[in-house]
């Protein structure tokens, strides 16, 4: 994104004049409103708002748009994010010994699809290691044994403090909740969409037992509930009677790439807010 856009999140109880205010701000600081959309939740009554405006022709300066942004915000008692096209998203990616998400967001960053800095990938396995080198991007291996899981972490933590996001691209460790809570809503995660079914080891061979005619795949924001934060982003894929486990993991690692890609690109770009334990995603 250009270092003259900025994106605007924004959300409040919804009330009359919330779009006029917003646009009336931005116009009498001489930003130019390039997109704008919106979503009113009537049952929760709350208004969400995504702006994105070119700050080229600014008449002030950032800081007097920040502040009459800040003014709006406390007459509507709103939530607000402002994000400039000039801040590159520093991020980490975790990894055990599945290598396809992981593949797939280093290859969707090497080709640009992905506007951020990969500054590091984590493994409980040594194994992504020359993935890692191959990308040019630093790699630390992490044992996680009962024995080590504190140390493991604190190392995590200190590695991963300054960073803006953190992709588990099938990391198949649980974090635990004081890890999530540094993090809120900038960790996401993706799995199989069978669950609450299919639970543990072998969820495929489960699944392929059950004769299950759809495959899907979930990414989220990671809460201190296990599988249970935000939805971001699901697809699903038919399946039929002639789909061995094998076909059933393939299809599912396909969309695993999907999901967990489209998740990413989506916080990048400011896309998403969170609010009563699901989110809003805007196109």
């Amino acid at each position: 994104m250009s270092e003259d856009v900025a994106t605007l999140l924004v959300s409040c109880p919804d009330r009359k004049g919330l779009v006029a205010s917003l646009a009336q701000v931005l116009y009498g600081h001489g930003a130019n409103i390039l997109d704008s959309d919106q979503h009113s939740d009537p049952i929760a009554s709350m208004f969400f708002q995504r702006l994105r405006f070119d700050l080229s022709s600014l008449t002030t300066d950032r800081t007097s748009l920040e502040n009459g942004i800040r003014e709006v915000g406390e007459r509507f008692g709103m939530d607000w994010k402002l994000s400039y096209g000039n801040r590159v998203r520093r991020i980490a990616i975790f990894a055990s010994k599945q290598e396809h998400c992981l593949y797939d967001l280093l290859l969707r960053h090497r080709a640009g699809e992905l506007a951020c800095e990969i500054a590091m990938v984590i493994s409980n396995h040594p194994d992504a290691g020359p993935i890692a080198a191959h990308f040019g991007i630093p790699f630390h291996h992490l044992p996680v044994t009962a024995e080590t899981k504190d140390h493991a972490e604190a190392a995590a933590i200190e590695l991963t403090s300054s960073l803006d996001l953190i992709v588990l691209a099938r990391y198949m460790q649980i974090l635990s909740p004081a890890f999530v809570a540094r993090f809120p809503s900038r960790i996401i995660n993706i799995h199989h969409s069978f669950l609450p079914a299919f639970v543990g080891v072998n969820p495929y061979k489960q699944a392929y037992e059950k004769g299950v005619k759809l495959i899907g795949a979930t990414s989220h924001y990671v809460t201190a509930d296990l599988d249970q934060g935000p939805i971001i982003e699901q697809a699903v894929i038919r399946s039929t009677h002639r789909d061995l486990v094998e076909d059933l993991v393939r299809k599912g690692r396909d969309l695993e790439k999907q999901v967990l890609a489209h998740a990413v690109r989506c916080h990048l770009e400011d896309r998403i807010l969170v609010y009563a334990g699901k989110t809003v995603v805007f196109d």
